[in-house]
């Protein structure tokens, strides 16, 4: 190997020197940690930073993933899913171009999704080669799920899992200028739960001040109190019987807490009345709530949602199952009134009473929020909607279909679960290249929501439009 070689695939960063790979002009270091394992005495604790290494660390491929249970079912064929063993999980990725300008390149950091319980930077589909390739350092990360994240445990922090993100996201900060980023221009995005950590991190006055701009895809903005956050770890308790204490916990295996947590949620829903993890308002870790606290960030954000999100959640055959008498139940579990549901019925004629109530969901869950941090803001806000429907079991525009567009990895095989072989490559340049614009320069190249109300429709014709089904939203109580 020449010195030109090693020098391009080893990086040198405060706790030691990585051994990473290059390929095709790009350099890539995988499995970064940046605090120590959170097991054994340091599990249900605060991220503790990484002790510093001796020698070389080799980086070429991704760390542990963290415990988590497999979707199953029909969304486990379509939400792929990785298992890596070991401890070590709370780690970064890195890819960055081997040419780096002399002031630096601007810097992604990705959040994963899944409910705060599944989901991995190791998926292919969150590959960060086509940002590299497009002048910005990309940077994945991994962070404590489910019981071991998001537990509300007497004797614990809250919102662990968030207080990984802010640690990943202030190493990025300290470190990102070994692989050539500008640690002054730092974006952060996420989509579904990383949606949510995303807009909490905004919260936080620890790390705010790092973030240069904020992509929020598909991310549920509203957070619990302490004790509706914590329904799920006092069932998860009752059920192993146990107190929902941390030391309780912590004597328990992190697969004896999955285990329980798979009977628990079997055959939950987004609208099945089980309660799954959210995160908690807390003095400490989360200080507000992000759907009102987002009006007051500074920095610029695009937020967003795909049109038809609940069909993911819903197949086909339970949407077809759902009776105006269940309809009728899953508002009033909602705390939606009779007539918002007719203001519905008008705004999109000829919907069964499964659409009426999966419109219904995504826009309480999801939109409305979005909507209307966007109108509560003055700094630069950019909202969009995914509108193009995929042919794939009449999923149309569900939820997480966008990322593949978002990456530029239309031929990876978990974007082809969701979108299929024949995506439009057009509707991924444009998404693509709107969001490496928005990383460099805080401006995605469509209008501001503010003043006229317009938002970004992504389909096979991109347009802006005024936002729609603007009087259904509006019918939504707050």
């Amino acid at each position: 190997m020449s010195d030109t070689q090693a020098s391009a695939t080893r990086a040198t960063i405060s706790s030691g020197t990585l051994e990473g790979v290059v390929a095709d002009g790009i350099r890539r270091f995988l499995g970064i940690p940046y605090a120590e394992p959170p097991f054994g005495p340091r599990r249900f604790g605060l991220p503790v930073p990484v002790a510093p290494w001796t020698g070389v660390r080799d980086a070429s491929a991704f760390g542990p993933t963290a415990p988590q249970d497999p979707y199953r079912g029909a969304m486990g064929e379509l939400l792929g899913s990785i298992e890596i063993p070991g401890e070590d999980i709370l780690t970064v990725n890195v890819w960055a171009p081997t040419a780096i300008p002399d002031d630096g390149l601007p810097v992604m950091i990705w959040y994963h999704g899944g409910a705060l319980e599944r989901g991995t930077a190791a998926l292919s589909t969150y590959d960060g080669s086509t940002f590299a390739r497009d002048g910005v350092v990309f940077v994945s990360v991994g962070y404590r799920l489910g019981a071991e994240g998001f537990s509300v445990l007497e004797g614990a922090p809250l919102n662990l899992g968030l207080a990984d993100a802010a640690a990943a996201l202030q190493w990025v900060r300290r470190e990102v200028g070994a692989f050539g980023g500008d640690a002054e221009r730092i974006t952060v995005v996420g989509e579904s739960a990383g949606g949510a950590i995303v807009a909490a991190l905004l919260m936080r006055p620890d790390v705010v001040d790092a973030v240069a701009g904020a992509v929020i895809e598909s991310g549920p903005l509203e957070a619990e109190t302490a004790v509706r956050a914590g329904r799920v770890t006092r069932q998860l308790a009752r059920r192993l019987r146990v107190p929902a204490t941390a030391e309780a916990f912590r004597a328990l295996p992190p697969g004896r807490l999955l285990e329980a947590r798979r009977i628990q949620a079997a055959g939950g829903s987004p609208l099945g009345g089980r309660p799954g993890y959210a995160l908690a308002i807390d003095p400490a870790t989360l200080p507000v709530s992000p759907h009102i606290g987002l009006a007051g960030v500074a920095a610029p954000l695009i937020i967003g949602t795909n049109t038809d999100e609940y069909r993911l959640w819903f197949p086909p055959e339970a949407l077809a199952k759902i009776t105006r008498a269940r309809l009728l139940a899953a508002r009033m579990l909602l705390r939606i009134p009779g007539k918002t549901v007719a203001v519905y019925r008008e705004a999109l004629p000829g919907a069964s009473p499964g659409e009426l109530l999966g419109q219904l969901a995504t826009d309480r869950l999801l939109r409305a929020h979005a909507v209307r941090a966007a109108r509560r803001r003055d700094a630069p806000t950019y909202l969009y909607e995914f509108a193009w429907p995929s042919p794939v079991r009449d999923l149309r525009a569900a939820h997480a279909l966008e990322i593949g567009f978002v990456f530029d990895r239309g031929l990876d095989p978990d974007s082809i679960r969701l979108a299929g072989p024949d995506a439009p490559r057009s509707l991924a340049d444009r998404m693509h290249g709107d969001w490496v614009r928005f990383i460099r320069t805080g401006d995605p190249g469509w209008p501001a929501f503010r003043p006229r109300g317009e938002v970004q429709i992504f389909d096979v014709e991109p347009r802006v439009s005024a936002l729609p089904r603007a009087i259904a939203l509006d019918a939504l109580p707050a």
